[in-house]
């Protein structure tokens, strides 16, 4: 993966803009028994923002502050539940990248969306994929982000560096997707809800 894929790569193999997908989740299995039966999921939206620079694309990723009462200290994209006044998924992305990182709707570019997937927490998240301005420059909300850093997409994207961690939850086993470390950022883990995102993004674009 490198700074060779374009905008124009990326909206052939994403859910385009004028149609959000509807699907409940494409892991919803994988939490069966683990959600109330006939719970109605909550709607929520990430912006998954992607930064040309000189060495190739990067990731944007947040650092959750410890006192947040879902995902508390998680690695975690922009995002949260999508309100009435959104009109959608993609709207409340922006709307919560602008309200945790400062990030201005000119500054990016949408360009499609991932496949929605579900969280234990009780959300439908809907990822949206965008281009950042290179010269943006974050401005954490202190309330809510606790850091603001990049993660080269080559790593993201290299299926070596993503493993399958084993845990206990809800009285069974359940496989917990975790990346590994890179020298830049060793103590930001990725993995769970941003993980699996990452996992759907490699997904979309192997059908290239």
């Amino acid at each position: 993966m490198n700074g060779a894929l374009a905008a124009r790569d990326l909206r052939r193999v994403l859910h385009p803009l004028d149609g959000a997908p509807t699907a409940r989740g494409w892991n919803v299995d994988e939490l069966d028994g683990l959600l109330a039966p006939g719970v109605s999921l909550r709607e929520a939206a990430v912006l998954v923002g992607l930064v040309q620079r000189e060495a190739g694309l990067h990731a944007l990723l947040t650092r959750r502050t410890d006192t947040l009462r879902h995902h508390a200290g998680q690695v975690s994209f922009p995002g949260g539940r999508v309100e009435p006044g959104d009109g959608g998924p993609l709207a409340a992305a922006l709307r919560e990248a602008h309200e945790e990182i400062g990030l201005l709707p000119a500054q990016s570019q949408p360009l499609g969306y991932l496949d929605p997937l579900a969280t234990l927490t009780g959300f439908r998240v809907v990822p949206v994929v965008a281009m950042l301005d290179p010269g943006f420059r974050p401005v954490p909300e202190p309330g809510e982000v606790a850091e603001v850093f990049e993660a080269p997409l080559a790593f993201l994207m290299a299926p070596e560096k993503l493993r399958r961690v084993d845990i206990e939850f809800g009285g069974r086993m359940r496989h917990v997707l975790e990346y590994d470390t890179w020298a830049d950022a060793p103590a930001n883990r990725i993995w769970g809800v941003t993980a699996s995102i990452l996992l759907n993004l490699r997904q979309h674009l192997e059908r290239l």
